[in-house]
């Protein structure tokens, strides 16, 4: 197991599009918090900035105020560079380059062009772990700007996630980790179907929402609605489907409810990083039936532990729910442990980190 020189101290920047713990920043609020508790766990010193509000137990927590940034994936490819009044990016970042001389590393969850700019700028090391692929040309110039100035800087969730950018060869693969003592296998689920996520176009929630209605399965939907036209466009779509909103729910209630059902529905439009809930979905022993694209077809094991169809066919939904007997939940649990436990996220960290520092 690789081990730190010593233990570090790190600044972790959080995502600045919304606090921690209202479900605005996706699956980046989870994989902070896990590798924070991972680092923890080692000795590690650990300080996170994020926004006014934030909420995140058992790690010191700097909340800086300011107003929120717009997530970059609402907006098109030649999307200019924006900063509101007051920015909260900007303020997190004017407290990393003051409070600097205190840590070894500092590290990027927001995936902002700001914290890349200023990364020349500044004396401490910064690590840049990825949140999502390419989105907009002025992100993947500045990141590529970092990758090949800072070698080594720049990790990513998957191999489908670095394969969107021109220097993939250039991102390390981290992937995640999570405290798997919080999810509960659940042996015999009930008779529904689950979907996970933020509600926003690019996650393709009424591919999922079309296959409920045609096996006649409810769908339990947990997440943050973040587009309230596009929610309301998919209910009046599907007056009759066998849908229920459950809102958005904390980890220790969404693993038991995730827990019940016969299979998580994975229906994205755009190329996932990774998918988090896919693996909150097998540690509690629940199938996948995914899209193949992105970082879930790295996670599933098709026809072990769940089902990769093609993207965008609803109609190879219902085939694999049809077949999700055939499949096994302990299975599902046994990957989930092997894999991505929070302390193979762990050695994977130290190893990144150590790489980084030997630069220096």
């Amino acid at each position: 197991m690789p081990q730190s020189r010593h233990p570090l101290k790190l600044l972790l920047l959080s995502t600045s599009v919304g606090a921690l713990g209202s479900g605005l920043g996706g699956g980046v609020e989870l994989t902070l918090k896990n590798i924070a508790h991972a680092l923890q766990q080692r000795g590690h010193q650990i300080t996170i900035v994020a926004p006014s509000n934030s909420v995140l137990e058992g790690v010191f927590l700097v909340t800086i105020a300011g107003e929120l940034q717009t997530t970059a994936q609402t907006q098109g490819r030649d999307a200019p560079i924006t900063l509101p009044n007051d920015s909260v990016l900007a303020n997190m970042w004017a407290y990393a380059r003051q409070h600097q001389p205190d840590y070894d590393l500092l590290i990027n969850f927001a995936y902002d062009w700001l914290p890349f700019y200023v990364t020349p700028f500044f004396d401490r090391p910064i690590a840049h772990l990825v949140s999502m692929g390419s989105l907009t040309d002025a992100m993947d110039q500045v990141i590529e700007q970092v990758a090949l100035e800072f070698p080594g800087t720049i990790a990513v969730h998957s191999h489908a996630q670095a394969k969107t950018f021109e220097f993939a060869d250039q991102c390390r693969n981290v992937q995640n980790g999570f405290d798997l003592s919080l999810y509960k296998f659940c042996a015999r689920p009930k008779h529904q179907l689950a979907w996970v996520g933020r509600i926003a176009p690019e996650k393709g929630l009424e591919d999922a929402v079309a296959a409920a209605q045609i096996v006649g399965t409810p769908l339990k939907i947990w997440g943050v609605i973040q587009d309230t036209a596009y929610w309301n466009q998919i209910c009046a779509d599907y007056p009759d489907a066998p849908i229920d909103y459950c809102g958005f729910l904390p980890t220790s209630e969404l693993q038991h409810r995730l827990g019940q059902s016969q299979a998580l529905l994975m229906t994205p439009r755009w190329i996932e990083a990774f998918g988090n809930v896919a693996i909150e979905a097998l540690a509690c022993g629940v199938p996948v039936i995914a899209y193949r694209r992105g970082g879930p077809t790295e996670i599933v094991r098709d026809g072990e532990t769940g089902w990769l169809v093609e993207p965008d066919r609803v109609d190879e939904l219902v085939s694999a729910i049809s077949k999700l007997d055939r499949l096994d939940r302990p299975a599902c649990r046994r990957q989930a442990e092997a894999e991505y436990s929070l302390d193979a996220m762990g050695d994977r960290l130290e190893a990144w980190f150590e790489a980084i520092l030997k630069r220096v």
